[in-house]
């Protein structure tokens, strides 16, 4: 059952997209792109791990591919939460200004679920999940060697080369990583794309935010509303027992409070599953994009440092020159991928957002109409009920 869950998650950029568990290979399309799929993951099975020192959770990882690049066509390992935080830091220093998929938080929101309850472990078992499938389906980062490694090395492969130390492109994305939160308002040369970028997440930022939290409060609402359901039908039924004349409608009020407590457990799965974690996804992303548009910043005022300083003559012509050249492509370089992403992210998030909104329209329709038929039936059975006593009464 797990398995076939998992599939059907795969792939949260095509929601539309036919899913066939019988042949996970060469069975996917991407939307925007023409290739067949030929890299498809899962993650499933927690389990628990007690040691002296800690509790934690692994999750199973089974990758199935027909890439040349890999050895196998399966494979199957067993990843814990930091295994994912460091392949996550890996493509973030390999990849400054790409935009990387986010993971869920170490910590989930006090008053919503407990830690290593079964909720909390599904809920993040399907981040998780999401989080290897959007790597994935990314042109760029699928083929990351690290993501690689991640996806086929075994335990103690793995911690040798977490032990490794960091490589030149792992270097400069810690130095851009470090000095991109000093780089404080706009760049003197940047271009008026990169500034509508930021304007526009900015307003994305907050907006997102706003939605979430007041989702969650609903969520909570609705949370007590249930639970007070729940205690409101059997009082019907037990007052039923002392009063004759009427018991008969106080058990139909009773079995109607029922079947819309019902609905709505129903639709609070419907909120808990399709609706909060694509919002708050989405909180993750916009401060991620803020700082892949600082990243980006910073390899611009770098270039500009240099171009003050060959114009005020101020360094040696020729290696200002030459550094300068280098950095234009290393500009250009940023732009071409974060233009790219930028497009991509934008695309995929107003699909996803369509879905959720769409999803959430369904759930509320089903859930009135469900207490709307369950409410009418109940009056046309006491009209029945009225009218054939009038008969009664009627009759010499």
């Amino acid at each position: 059952y797990m398995q076939d869950t998992s599939l059907a998650e795969a792939n949260s950029f095509s929601p539309s997209m036919t899913i066939s568990p019988s042949s996970m290979i060469n069975q996917y399309k991407f939307e925007d792109e023409p290739e067949l799929r030929d890299l498809f993951i899962t993650v499933d099975d927690p389990e628990s791990h007690i040691t002296a020192i800690e509790t934690f959770i692994t999750y199973r990882v089974i990758t199935k591919t027909s890439r040349g690049e890999f050895d196998s066509c399966e494979y199957e390992v067993r990843r814990r939460y930091q295994d994912f935080l460091w392949l996550k830091s890996k493509l973030e220093e390999a990849h400054p200004t790409l935009i990387i998929p986010p993971l869920p938080e170490k910590f989930i929101m006090k008053g919503m679920v407990e830690r290593f309850s079964d909720e909390f472990i599904e809920t993040r078992r399907k981040a998780l999940h999401k989080f290897l499938n959007r790597i994935a389906d990314h042109p760029t980062l699928t083929f990351n060697e690290d993501f690689k490694i991640f996806l086929t090395a075994q335990a103690w492969e793995l911690s040798s080369h977490k032990k490794q130390g960091p490589g030149l492109l792992s270097r400069m994305g810690q130095t851009v990583r470090a000095v991109a939160s000093s780089v404080r308002g706009g760049v003197k040369n940047r271009p008026e794309m990169f500034t509508e970028m930021n304007d526009y997440m900015e307003t994305f930022s907050q907006k997102i935010n706003v939605l979430d939290k007041i989702a969650h409060r609903i969520y909570k609402e609705e949370r007590e509303y249930f639970n007070e359901m729940k205690e409101y039908g059997p009082i019907h039924t037990l007052w039923s027992a002392s009063e004759e004349d009427i018991a008969d409608s106080l058990k139909g009020i009773a079995s109607c409070i029922d079947k819309c407590c019902k609905a709505t457990e129903k639709r609070m799965a419907g909120l808990s599953e399709n609706l909060l974690p694509i919002l708050h996804e989405y909180v993750l992303y916009s401060e991620i994009l803020m700082g892949v548009l600082k990243r980006r910043d910073h390899i611009q005022s770098e270039l500009d440092s240099k171009m003050d300083a060959l114009a005020n003559k101020k360094a040696d012509k020729d290696l200002c020159s030459e550094e300068i050249g280098k950095l234009e492509d290393k500009v250009e370089c940023a732009n071409n991928a974060l233009k790219a992403d930028w497009d991509r992210w934008k695309q995929n998030m107003q699909c996803d957002m369509r879905s959720a909104f769409g999803n959430m329209a369904d759930n509320n329709l089903h859930y009135y109409e469900e207490c709307l038929a369950t409410w009418e039936s109940f009056l046309a059975s006491q009209t029945v009920d009225r009218h054939g006593e009038e008969d009664s009464e009627d009759r010499p």
